[in-house]
């Protein structure tokens, strides 16, 4: 009972994590910015939503794999946010000017 209860709660902790990610996507107007919120997505609310599903687990084999899948995620998010980020800086030739205070 405890265990759904937690899990419940993680599950719940992940879609909010993923529903403000999804709309800082369509508020910000920056790259660098829209990228931050989609890593977050990415590695913190997945997280949360995969450790709610291996707290309602009941089979090992199944709460090994989604941990392998957090584990996966961990490793490669922030690879490919290091990768979009090295190319909006690379490609973006106003970055300077749009970085500026106004």
């Amino acid at each position: 009972m405890i265990r759904q209860i937690i899990g419940s709660i993680f599950l719940l902790g992940g879609m909010f994590v993923m529903s403000v990610s999804v709309l800082g996507l369509y508020r910000f107007k920056y790259t660098l910015n829209r990228m931050h919120t989609s890593a977050l997505a990415d590695t913190l609310g997945t997280a949360f939503v995969i450790i709610g599903l291996m707290l309602i687990g009941l089979n090992l084999f199944h709460i090994l794999k989604m941990f392998l899948v957090i584990v996966f995620f961990w490793l490669t998010s922030p690879v490919s946010s290091h990768l979009i980020a090295k190319a909006e800086i690379l490609t973006n030739l106003n970055l300077e000017e749009r970085m500026k205070e106004k």
